[in-house]
């Protein structure tokens, strides 16, 4: 909204620099596809505005979510801010790291992991990087908001899937930083007029577009009773050579 927009001063990063560019020209494992490289305009133009930028990012799984978070903490990385990616589960907070730490290799960017089951004498360290400035992107779970976390310049919070965190939640770690610019990512689509409804105070910004050679995603839904029919598909999947993995909500 017009109010938010004139009310919130944010971090200016308007410099797009050594970082950025180096992975750009080097370490970026594809060409961009045109709709991301149309959100990271709409991302940078809101970074570099002096408002606090409050971005939704929607995108199916695959459309490449991941490669606009990372373009996008090295803009902040490139004007001396940190960066925070905080998912809903240790696994997915997991797969970002494992994959942000393998495409920024080489470039002199410090990355760490911080969930639940992190041992104490790693944590610590962590908790001490953070408050030197040492770290520059720190990727976890609900871990990243207890009151122990601090930063030394926290300048660009991303939230994945943040429909899973409750409205205090999401405060709590953009409150860690005062004008802390933050992109929320889902890939639950959700219809303009309810994102209106529902997000008015956000600006929306659509990855319409799957980068070349990525299989389509199909997503089903099976009652209680076919799962049968499920586990004889993913026994078939893997007799074929696949891999399959299963998420419980449960213990």
């Amino acid at each position: 909204s017009v109010a938010r927009q004139e009310k919130s001063e944010g971090f200016v990063m308007d410099r797009v620099g050594i970082h950025f560019n180096d992975f750009y020209k080097n370490n970026l494992p594809f060409t961009l596809t045109e709709a991301q490289k149309r959100v990271i305009k709409e991302i940078h133009a809101d970074l570099k505005s002096g408002r606090q930028m409050n971005r939704l990012l929607q995108g199916d799984v695959g459309s490449g979510k991941t490669i606009v978070a990372l373009l996008s903490s090295l803009i902040a990385i490139d004007n001396g801010f940190q960066a925070c990616i905080m998912a809903p589960t240790e696994i997915l907070a997991t797969q970002h790291y494992t994959g942000i730490a393998r495409l920024t290799e080489g470039l002199g960017i410090n990355v760490r992991l911080l969930i639940g089951s992190t041992k104490k004498k790693d944590r610590d360290r962590i908790h001490s990087m953070l408050e030197s400035g040492e770290l520059d992107i720190i990727i976890g779970t609900h871990a990243l908001i207890e009151d122990k976390v601090k930063f030394r310049n926290l300048g660009f919070v991303i939230i994945d899937e943040q429909h899973r965190f409750g409205v205090q939640q999401r405060q709590a770690l953009a409150g860690k930083g005062a004008g802390v610019n933050v992109l929320q990512m889902t890939a639950t689509p959700i219809p303009r007029t309810l994102a209106i409804t529902a997000f008015g105070e956000m600006d929306t910004s659509i990855l319409s577009e799957i980068p070349r050679g990525r299989q389509p995603i199909k997503t089903s839904w099976v009652r209680e009773q076919e799962m049968e029919q499920i586990f004889n598909f993913v026994e078939r999947q893997i007799q074929e050579g696949r891999q399959a993995y299963m998420i419980s909500p449960l213990i």
